[in-house]
């Protein structure tokens, strides 16, 4: 059975596009007591960025940490404040900032319009309802949160996306010139995202024409971007993240973004530097890969995080595994419908012990 795919409808792309975002807006505002809600990374809280935002007199600038990944019980409360500063829905919802924020702008718009708890809806097409229209503004590259129809959040029992074709964006806007500043090993962690995702998709068993274009064009660009010396790799980044979004929509990701996820609900290790560690330890499952990621470490003088599981009770890592390996679709991804025989829970509580 094919899937109908879906993808975000509107996309602008080019230095200095963010410029435009009232523009975008406008037709979406639909009366004089219409309002947007604006949610922010506080780490641009009082920068530049934050002044460009083009609010209008009623519209919410929402700051959101991401210290912590996105927590379902956070994005009940981030509502209820939406829902408490107004008794009507906004027109619209901008997420500005990292993959994280995005999540947290697609998760608040869906929330909006459907009752309950974020932690309902973690799992595969459980939302009902249609989102308010959202927007996501990147600024950083390689999640691919933007094109994504999954929002990644952390529940009271695992670490699970609410997966649902009302997830993706209404619009994207992709300035390169909004990835400039990003501190070199947070750009690293977070485009090697990007670069998993690759190779995940394309040594994975649901591959396909499809999700094999997309992406061999993504990880030509990250070779471009991590062993090259190039001026434009901003923009090349930028393309990458969404070409390898793509190609894990219509196939999936595999063994290293499975392990992340239960190192990740444990140590609460931020998305892309956990995969980066999971990735590390993957040599006989993503051999090519995990060699071409040393060369880029090499390269960029990254210092991979050791010994995080070390002193840990049986109870964490049995936990870790059940996280990990509950994550079916990405195991038979990578090792096909009898993947229970290669990944075995003894072989999984290994690797993590690696870590």
């Amino acid at each position: 059975m094919y899937r109908n795919f879906s993808v975000v409808p509107k996309v602008m792309f080019g230095r200095g596009c963010f410029g435009q975002l009232d523009e975008i807006l406008q037709p979406r505002r639909i009366s004089a007591n219409s309002y947007m809600v604006f949610i922010l990374d506080d780490v641009f809280q009082g920068k530049t960025l934050e002044g460009r935002i083009p609010l209008r007199d009623k519209d919410f600038l929402l700051h959101v940490n991401v210290t912590d990944e996105p927590k379902t019980e956070y994005i009940d409360k981030l509502v209820k404040r939406i829902n408490d500063y107004a008794p009507v829905l906004p027109d619209g919802v901008i997420g500005i900032g990292g993959g994280s924020t995005m999540d947290i702008a697609k998760a608040v718009s869906l929330m909006l319009t459907n009752p309950g708890s974020a932690a309902d809806y973690q799992g595969w097409d459980l939302i009902q309802n249609p989102a308010v229209y959202h927007v996501g503004i990147p600024t950083l590259s390689g999640t691919g949160a933007e094109v994504s129809r999954t929002t990644v959040l952390t529940g009271p029992e695992k670490k699970l996306g609410i997966n649902s074709d009302y997830t993706l964006f209404d619009q994207m806007v992709l300035d390169p010139e909004l990835i400039a500043d990003v501190p070199r090993e947070q750009w690293f962690y977070t485009g090697m995202d990007c670069y998993i995702h690759d190779v995940e998709s394309l040594h994975g068993t649901f591959l396909n024409e499809f999700s094999r274009s997309y992406g061999e064009k993504s990880i030509e660009l990250c070779r471009q971007v991590f062993l090259e010396d190039r001026e434009d790799k901003d923009d090349k980044l930028m393309m990458a993240s969404l070409f390898g979004g793509m190609s894990i929509a219509y196939s999936q990701v595999g063994a290293c973004h499975a392990l992340s996820y239960g190192l990740s609900f444990v140590l609460g290790t931020h998305h892309g530097i956990g995969c980066c560690i999971t990735f590390d330890y993957l040599d006989e499952v993503y051999p090519q890969g995990v060699r071409e990621f040393r060369e880029m470490m090499t390269r960029h003088r990254i210092d991979l995080p050791r010994n995080l599981t070390k002193g840990l009770d049986d109870e964490a890592f049995d936990t870790m595994v059940k996280v990990a390996l509950g994550l079916t679709p990405l195991w038979e991804n990578c090792f096909g419908p009898d993947w229970r025989n290669t990944m075995t829970h003894e072989r999984a509580l290994e690797l993590f012990k690696k870590m």
